[in-house]
């Protein structure tokens, strides 16, 4: 193994291809439904909201999809990304495992966000579109899309989730200054707003209700599509990026990963960095892979794996997930990118399949972690991928007790220079781990659609 603590691959070294998990799983994902007929959605069914060439990647089966030259230029701003060896924070853990983390803060929106926001804008110009609608939890895929959208010449709408909207206002002038409007969501502005504010006029939002009011923007104009930044599988795609780079990356360090990390919200930012092990695991190799939530939120560890809407309106297909239950409303924390009802398809299947590990944490462990990290790496994390941070931290004290020099891989999805407020509230004992009301799931499960 080298000396070096950044890896660092030249430009002609990206990924020239998208790399397809669906390719290689021993069972294909079930279908997504149409909510009417219960019978598989067919592209027609999603052409009111999405451009034709997103579709084809949603239900492609092709292992490599050809990344377009035109989004490889602009992925030249900050791809590829570097791999760093975490070596003052081994020190400071006295552990003799290694850790590797993935830095996508390098973007311009600081966060993994744009490696899908930069191709679905591409597409969707490609299409004649004028413009985009969509939700943004934290706000990384808003900011992200804005500025994909100023790439392209697309106007960008933005619904924010509003307890995200009022702890985050750097991330709305970030938006404005790529040229995006951006909402606080519920609004007033769609039915699906109207009637969550009319049952309760204080709501925090959510990801599932900022979806539904962003997919009714696009389904009711002729001159918007819809884009979404997690879940589904066209995203995750995009996201490989990531996989395919750190595993050139590992190559040049000598070394090769036993464990591999990410935060899990959507599921796209693990699916970017996980999949392309998953596939090597499924060649034979051993890689522990493990996907990690907030305790307040736990799709994967808690949720039930049924087919539901991936919005709270329930406007879109059904698909077959780790969920919540759509009309769950998760209690407000900082992560606010990780506050979603549902997991990726794909990552669902794959937790099912046995592919890969889940656990859950609360959001003052994350954050003592990721202040942690930041003291030895001088990298303050995302309050979402602080998540992943702690679970590497912990896998490299179990090595530590254990003796075991084992290779630690983490994502650090994003940086934390617009969630300061939550690191403030933290070191004030202002930061309190949230609970959900047990009831609340039980009732929202309840209302699962039944499928036969």
């Amino acid at each position: 193994m080298t000396e070096s603590t950044k890896y660092l691959l030249s430009e002609d070294r990206m990924p020239k291809a998208w790399y397809n998990l669906n390719a290689d799983l021993p069972v294909a994902a079930p279908p997504p439904l149409h909510p009417g007929t219960g019978q598989p959605i067919g592209p027609d069914d999603l052409a009111p909201i999405f451009p034709m060439a997103v579709i084809a990647q949603e239900v492609t089966t092709e292992r490599w999809v050809d990344i377009p030259e035109p989004v490889r230029e602009v992925y030249r701003l900050w791809r590829p990304s570097p791999l760093i060896r975490a070596r003052r924070l081994e020190r400071a853990l006295d552990t003799p495992a290694r850790i590797y983390f993935k830095y996508e803060g390098v973007s311009p929106a600081g966060s993994h966000k744009p490696n899908t926001s930069v191709p679905q804008a591409f597409y969707n110009q490609q299409e004649g579109v004028k413009r985009l609608s969509t939700e943004t939890g934290a706000g990384q895929w808003g900011s992200s899309l804005a500025f994909a959208g100023s790439l392209f010449g697309l106007e960008v709408e933005v619904f924010m989730v509003k307890i995200s909207y009022q702890q985050k206002p750097y991330r709305r002038a970030l938006m404005e200054t790529y040229g995006a409007t951006c909402i606080a969501s519920p609004s007033p502005l769609t039915h699906a707003g109207r009637a969550i504010l009319e049952r309760d006029p204080e709501s925090n939002g959510s990801l599932g209700i900022a979806i539904s009011e962003a997919v009714e923007m696009a389904a009711s104009r002729d001159d918007t599509k819809y884009a979404l930044g997690s879940v589904l599988n066209h995203v995750c795609l995009h996201q490989t990026v990531i996989g395919e780079e750190a595993m050139m990356q590992m190559e040049m360090a000598g070394d090769s990963p036993d464990i591999v990390i990410a935060c899990t919200g959507g599921g796209s930012n693990f699916a970017g960095l996980a999949f392309p092990y998953i596939r090597e695991n499924l060649k034979g190799a051993k890689v522990r892979v493990v996907g990690v939530e907030p305790a307040s939120c736990p799709t994967l560890t808690k949720g039930l794996y049924a087919y539901d809407f991936g919005d709270t309106g329930k406007l879109t297909p059904l698909v077959k997930m780790h969920t919540l239950g759509a009309t769950f409303m998760p209690p407000g924390s900082h992560a606010g990118g990780l506050r979603y009802h549902g997991m990726a398809p794909m990552v669902s299947h794959v937790k099912e399949l046995g592919l890969m590990e889940a656990r859950a944490y609360h959001q003052t462990e994350c954050f003592e972690a990721a202040v942690r990290f930041a003291r030895a790496e001088g990298i303050v994390p995302a309050p979402e991928s602080s998540h992943a941070v702690k679970a590497a931290v912990d896998e490299a004290l179990r090595c530590k007790a254990e003796g075991k020099a084992e290779t630690i891989l983490f994502n650090l999805s994003g940086h934390g220079h617009f969630d300061m407020q939550a690191y403030t509230d933290y070191f004030a004992g202002k930061l309190k781990d949230t609970v959900y009301d047990q009831a609340a799931l039980d009732a929202a499960l309840a209302e699962l659609p039944k499928v036969g």
